[in-house]
C-alpha cells in the first residue's frame, strides 16, 4: 500500500512575556491580570483558538506542548504556495493575540483587547516535505515596541512542519450494501478489502456468537421488532483472499429511552470492534468499543464515543475520542490527540494505540507512540448515500490487518447514524432533554 503525502503544521510552546519595567504601563497591567488567548489563522482552513499562558521573564514555555495543528494535503499546499497578487496577497500563518474573554457581563457586551499579531509567510520550504522548524523563540508583538523602541510584550512560539503520510480508503457504496473498500492514490483505486453487512441473528457456528447480543432464532416479526429496537447488526471486513480480518457488531441494542423515542445519552447503543485472535484460530479478540446516542437540539447530532479495550489493564477502557456528528449534514469522526486536547474532550488522554497484531500490553508501549492524527472517517447525514472516506496515519499501519480494524470502526460509526434515527415518524420534542 502506498500512502498519500500530507504535511502537519504544528504551532506550540506558546507563552506571553511582559518585561518588569512595563508592568505598570497602562494597558499592559491589564494584560498581566486577564486571561490571554489567540486566534490561529491559515487561509483555506477554519480559525483555531488557544489559550496563551503568561511566562516569567526567565522561563521558557514547554517546547513539547502543541496548541494547534493543520494538516495539509497536496492541493492545500498548491493553493498556499500560489503567487500572491493585488486581490490575493501571499498566504501566511497569522496568530492574533488577545486579552480578556469574549462574551457579556450583566447584559453588556465585553470586547477582547488585541495585543498584537505574529505573521509568517508561506515559503518554498513548505512544499519540500521535510521536517523543518519555521520559527522557535521570542518575538515582540504589538504597538509598544514599534512606537517606543522599548521592549514590550513578547510572544514565544514554535512553528514546525512534519511529513505526515496517510493511507486513504473509501467504501465504494453504502455500508449496508456490503461494498468493496478501495485505497485511493490520486486517480487510482486499488481494491483492498470487502465489507459484509448483515442484520440477521448470528448462527451458532459463527465464532462471533460468543459476543452476540441477539438470539440465534429469526422470527417473522423481526421487522416489527426493529421499530422498537435495533440489534443484530454485524459488519465483517475481509481481505482479498476472503479471510475475515476484522469485525464490528452491536452488543448493546439501540433502543429508545424512557419517555422519548430516540437513543439518549443515558442508554447509548454500543458496538464491539474485534480482531482475529492470533493464539486461538477461529476466535476473536476485543479491540475497541464504540457507543453512540442522539443529542437533541436546534440541530440534532449523533455522539460517537470510542474506547480502546486493554487486556493488559484488567480489561480497562481508555477513552480515545468523543465526537458529535450533525445528523443532517454528516461530519467527521476522528482520533487526533491534538484536536481532542484543544476541544477539551472529557477524559481524553495521550494514550498509545496498540497495533491489532500486537500483544495489547500497554505497559510495553511509550505514551509518545500516539501524538497527533491517528485516523478520521467522514460520513453523510441521515437518509443520504454515505460512502465513508477513511484516512489513517501511516505510522499506525504496519500490515493490512492494522488497516482492517479501522475499517470496522469506520463502518460502525457510519451505521450508528442510521441506528440512532428516531423510532417513529412523529414524536414530541422536549421529553428527554435531561437524559
Amino acid at each position: 500500500m502506498d500512502p498519500q503525502a500530507f504535511i502537519r503544521l504544528s504551532i506550540g510552546s506558546l507563552g506571553l512575556r511582559i518585561p518588569r519595567p512595563d508592568l505598570n504601563v497602562s494597558g499592559i497591567n491589564r494584560i498581566s491580570s486577564s486571561p490571554c488567548s489567540c486566534e490561529i489563522r491559515l487561509r483555506g482552513f477554519p480559525v483555531q483558538t488557544s489559550a496563551v499562558p503568561l511566562s516569567s521573564p526567565e522561563a521558557t514555555p514547554d517546547s513539547h506542548s502543541i496548541a494547534s495543528s493543520f494538516y495539509l494535503e497536496e492541493s492545500d499546499l498548491k493553493a498556499l504556495l500560489a503567487p500572491g497578487c493585488f486581490y490575493t496577497p501571499q498566504a501566511c500563518l497569522e496568530i492574533v493575540v488577545f486579552t480578556g474573554r469574549k462574551g457579556s457581563h450583566c447584559g453588556v457586551g465585553v470586547k477582547r483587547q488585541q495585543i498584537g499579531t505574529f505573521r509568517l509567510e508561506v515559503g518554498p520550504e513548505w512544499g519540500e516535505k521535510k521536517p523543518v522548524v519555521l520559527f522557535n523563540g521570542w518575538i515582540g508583538i504589538g504597538k509598544n515596541k514599534q512606537e517606543t523602541g522599548k521592549p514590550g510584550v513578547e510572544l514565544h512560539l514554535r512553528v514546525k512542519l512534519d511529513p505526515d503520510p496517510r493511507y486513504v480508503f473509501q467504501f465504494e457504496d453504502v455500508t449496508t450494501s456490503s461494498p468493496q473498500i478501495v485505497q485511493l492514490q490520486g486517480t487510482i483505486k486499488q481494491p483492498i478489502f470487502s465489507c459484509k453487512f448483515s442484520r440477521d441473528r448470528v448462527s451458532q457456528v459463527d465464532p462471533l456468537s460468543n459476543y452476540w447480543s441477539g438470539s440465534a432464532d429469526v422470527s417473522d416479526q423481526e421487522a416489527e421488532a426493529e421499530r422498537r429496537e435495533r440489534k443484530g447488526w454485524k459488519v465483517k471486513i475481509h481481505d482479498l483472499s476472503g479471510s475475515a480480518v476484522a469485525a464490528a457488531f452491536i452488543t448493546t441494542p439501540f433502543v429508545p429511552s424512557t419517555g422519548c423515542d430516540w437513543v439518549a445519552r443515558s442508554n447509548p447503543g454500543a458496538w464491539l470492534i474485534v480482531r482475529p485472535d492470533a493464539c486461538r484460530p477461529e476466535s476473536w479478540q476485543p479491540w475497541g468499543k464504540l457507543e453512540a446516542w442522539r443529542e437533541r437540539g436546534i440541530r440534532d447530532s449523533i455522539c460517537c464515543r470510542f474506547h480502546l479495550l486493554s487486556e493488559g489493564q484488567d480489561g480497562g477502557e481508555l477513552l480515545m475520542s468523543e465526537i458529535f456528528i450533525n445528523t443532517e449534514k454528516g461530519g467527521e469522526f476522528f482520533i487526533d490527540t491534538d484536536r481532542q486536547v484543544r476541544s477539551g474532550a472529557a477524559g481524553t488522554t495521550m494514550t498509545p494505540i496498540p497495533s491489532p497484531q500486537s500483544s495489547g500490553d500497554f505497559a510495553g508501549l511509550a505514551p509518545a507512540v500516539v501524538v497527533g492524527f491517528v485516523m478520521s472517517c467522514r460520513v453523510q447525514g441521515e437518509g443520504k448515500s454515505s460512502k465513508p472516506l477513511v484516512q489513517l496515519a501511516m505510522r499506525h499501519v504496519t500490515c493490512v490487518e492494522d488497516a482492517a480494524i479501522f475499517m470496522a470502526l469506520a463502518a460502525a460509526v457510519d451505521l450508528s447514524i442510521e441506528a440512532c434515527r428516531p423510532f417513529r415518524r412523529k414524536f414530541r420534542r422536549g421529553n428527554c432533554h435531561s437524559l
